[in-house]
């Protein structure tokens, strides 16, 4: 899975710790994100709130789907460094698309 990195909007050490955290306890935290009025209208974090969002989602389902064979085991275990690691490079600040996950949000307008 590449990802590509865009140019990253103005961040504070505060906004990359959301964003880090977003990516790691997704699909909750970004939920939370979005009940903070002070979070949820910065630039970095917006840009990296929804993509975490519908990713966690997405894991969730296939993880669970998968979860009633032993592969489910192992797609958890990636699914988790995957998501350190996206998290990992939104906080050395950096905005980057996860294929089909960026563009999804971006077409809905949600980021």
């Amino acid at each position: 899975m590449s990802d590509q990195v865009q140019s990253a909007p103005e961040s504070t050490s505060d906004d990359r710790l959301w964003a880090l955290l977003a990516y790691i306890f997704a699909p909750l935290i970004p939920i939370v994100i979005l009940l903070l009025e002070d979070k949820k209208n910065r630039p970095f974090i917006k840009s990296h709130n929804m993509q975490a969002l519908v990713l966690g989602v997405v894991e969730w389902v296939i993880n669970y789907l998968l979860s009633f064979i032993v592969i489910g085991c192992v797609t958890s275990i990636l699914t988790l460094i995957y998501n350190i690691y996206l998290g990992i490079k939104a906080n050395k600040g950096e905005v980057f698309e996860i294929p089909i996950i960026t563009n999804f949000v971006r077409k809905q307008g949600w980021g």
